[in-house]
């Protein structure tokens, strides 16, 4: 019986460790690795010339927006109705004249502010689902209370830096209304950076004005603590509720990403060459348009690219030719010098089982591997993007950890070449007990919080619970143990009367 208890014992203390929040990492990760480049120079600059031929003979249609249309004609170009026809070489004039190579978006916690760009990489989770799920409930309609559980569970993770936007849709809001609770949710449950609303104008608006409050209006006049994203309407088309947010977010000198949104077969061509070129086309009329509402205003280079079942036409993931496309895409944006977003731990699954795991780390390692700055979607996906799930979030951190630790690189310090380990110990002996070992042990190797790698029999006695499991267990714990970041009760208050008196300024809306 003793010997059972103290086996009890040591199983509480090792689950309680393998729950126990981690301390505050670095606000970003500073890569020290080398991006991974697909294509030679040369096989680049056609695909240049191939977007420019699209832009000036092809054009993009810029919907809705007779604002737009008279800035980019002021600007040169050239427009019949809503198409409009680039000059060779426009865009990319104009982006490399005023956009940033990199800028720093401001957290309310000046310690969580990251910077976007170069060789830095910001982690951020999963976006815009309708649905949630998790292992006790199955899938059903996300509510303001999940929206609020990932803003928590993403300000605890040592491994997310973003608080992220639309995590998922609180269907339980009216549709016009919702978006203040979703950014007052992001600004009260964490300290971490966050993304604006980008559905309609004036919700775009009311999220620069809670930021004004947050932050102070002076600040926001003059620094970037917003990111939001401008998705779009792939082939070739920029609508007026994306313009109409652009057009907020830049005159105010905040962050949009410029994203593209391409079904391969189905939004863009089958093949890789094409879509990487379909992508940056629209991607430059975006970027382009962004620096004639405001020169200098941070843009990021977006893109979002899936395979095609070509049985099925359902959206496919963790397959070859999209990691293509973000090798190729990437390196246009560094060759442009703006920071790059794409993807993250994406999927077709609908339950966090083998293939959601294989797929979302496939996108993650490649994404890494390609020199993403802005990683979306990183935690949570599920089912093509309509679902955000519980465990598959806690999976998708396990495997942000390990990018953490591969973008650290090599150690190659005198610790790192462990020459006097080798002495001591020489031929024929271990280094369990060596004293290198035991300086290093805690930090030597990457630790998952979620794998188990002790043998059958401690597996079993542990309750024989396979990886969603273990991961409920974690979320569960991460929730029950959150501490909200403090905030002045006077910003509070006038953060929820900002919201009181704007829902009662018009009636709720549905749809």
């Amino acid at each position: 019986m003793a010997d059972r208890k103290k086996r009890a014992g040591g199983r509480s203390a090792r689950q309680a460790e393998r729950q126990r929040p981690k301390a505050l990492s670095a606000a970003y990760i500073k890569r020290k690795i080398p991006v991974y480049n697909l294509l030679d120079e040369e096989s680049l600059s056609l695909i240049e010339n191939n977007a420019d031929t699209i832009l000036q003979e092809i054009g993009i249609e810029f919907r809705g927006d007779t604002e737009a249309l008279d800035l980019l004609k002021e600007a040169g170009a050239d427009i019949k109705g809503e198409r409009v026809r680039f000059p060779k070489g426009m865009c990319r004039t104009l982006i490399q004249a005023s956009a940033p190579k990199e800028f720093i978006q401001h957290a309310r916690n000046p310690e969580r502010s990251v910077v976007i760009g170069n060789d830095n990489m910001v982690l951020v989770p999963a976006y815009g689902s309708p649905f949630i799920r998790n292992v006790e409930e199955g899938r059903r309609y996300a509510t303001i209370e999940d929206f609020r559980n990932f803003v928590k569970l993403a300000y605890q993770s040592p491994y997310l830096h973003h608080s992220g936007g639309t995590i998922c849709e609180p269907v339980d809001l009216p549709v016009n209304k919702r978006h203040f609770d979703m950014v007052y949710t992001h600004m009260r449950y964490s300290d971490k950076p966050f993304m604006g609303s980008v559905t309609a104008p004036e919700r775009a608006e009311d999220t620069v004005e809670m930021a004004k409050i947050l932050f102070g209006v002076d600040f926001v006049e003059n620094n970037t603590v917003i990111t939001s994203l401008i998705n779009a309407n792939s082939p070739m088309v920029w609508d007026s509720t994306m313009l109409g947010a652009l057009k907020v977010y830049s005159r105010n000198n905040q962050a949009v990403v410029l994203s593209p949104f391409c079904i391969s077969g189905a939004m863009s061509p089958v093949t890789v060459a094409a879509t990487s070129t379909q992508l940056y086309a629209e991607a430059l009329s975006g970027m382009a348009f962004s620096q004639l509402v405001r020169p200098g205003a941070p843009v990021i280079f977006g893109t979002f690219s899936s395979s095609m079942s070509m049985q099925s036409g359902a959206p496919t993931f963790g397959t070859p030719e999209p990691q293509q496309v973000l090798y190729i895409v990437g390196a246009l944006a560094r060759r442009l010098g703006v920071p790059f977003r794409s993807g993250g731990g994406l999927c077709a699954s609908k339950i966090p089982d083998a293939q959601a795991a294989y797929e979302a780390a496939n996108t993650l390692q490649h994404a890494m591997l390609a020199g993403v700055n802005f990683m979306l979607h990183t935690a949570g996906w599920l089912e093509g993007g309509l679902a955000m799930g519980y465990e598959k979030f806690i999976m998708d951190l396990d495997q942000a950890g390990l990018i953490h630790s591969f973008t650290k690189g090599v150690d190659l310090s005198e610790n790192g070449f462990g020459l006097d380990a080798i002495r001591e110990i020489g031929p024929g002996n271990h280094f369990l007990g060596s004293s290198h070992t035991q300086a290093n042990f805690e930090t030597a190797f990457y630790r998952s919080e979620l794998s188990d790698n002790n043998s059958f029999e401690q597996w079993e006695a542990e309750g024989g619970l396979d990886m969603a499991q273990r991961a409920q267990v974690k979320w569960k714990t991460m929730l029950e143990s959150y501490e909200k970041p403090s905030m002045d009760p006077a910003l509070d208050e006038e953060l929820q009367a900002y919201i009181n008196r704007r829902k009662n300024s018009f009636p709720d809306q549905n749809y």
